[in-house]
């Protein structure tokens, strides 16, 4: 599938997942690891970095492929 199709596919599953009337739960781990960081929050040991940072890692990660 070329790049275009595999987009379209997953905005297709996307859009029919938003529209199931079925919640879906999150698991469990996820509690855990929104509550360690909230942790990190209060304490002041959590590190934050820029929405440029993110992007150009995202951009050295796209590079590696």
């Amino acid at each position: 599938m070329s790049t275009l199709e595999r987009l379209q596919s997953m905005e297709a599953l996307w859009d029919a997942l938003c529209h199931e009337e079925q919640e879906i739960e999150s698991p469990l781990w996820h509690k855990d690891i929104l509550g360690e960081r909230k942790s990190k929050m209060a304490s002041g040991a959590a590190e934050f970095i820029s929405l440029e940072d993110v992007k150009a890692g995202m951009h050295r990660w796209k590079m590696r492929l």
